[in-house]
C-alpha cells in the first residue's frame, strides 16, 4: 500500500520543484504532476518525489493530525 502525505509548499524554485514541511521534515518534490497552479503556502499530496494533487489547509491539517495520532500510539 501507498501513502501520500500533505505538506505545506514552503518555496518553489524555477525548475518546478517545491520544498515542502511535511510536519516539521522538509522534502523536495517535482510539481510537474499538479494539475492546477500553486504558489507558496498551498497544501499538496505528495508521493514519491512528486506532489500529486493540490488540498485545502483545512483537510490537510486534519490529515497530519491523523498520522500525529498515528504514530503516537503505534503499537510496538
Amino acid at each position: 500500500m501507498c501513502i501520500g502525505f500533505p505538506g505545506k509548499i514552503v518555496s518553489i524554485d524555477q525548475d518546478n520543484y517545491a520544498i515542502i514541511d511535511i510536519s516539521g521534515t522538509r522534502r523536495e518534490v517535482c510539481l510537474d504532476l499538479i494539475d492546477e497552479p500553486v504558489t507558496i503556502g498551498d497544501y499538496v499530496i505528495s508521493h514519491a518525489g512528486y506532489a500529486i494533487h493540490r488540498i485545502d489547509e483545512e483537510l490537510a491539517k486534519d490529515k497530519l493530525d491523523l498520522l500525529k495520532e498515528l504514530l503516537e500510539n503505534e503499537i510496538h
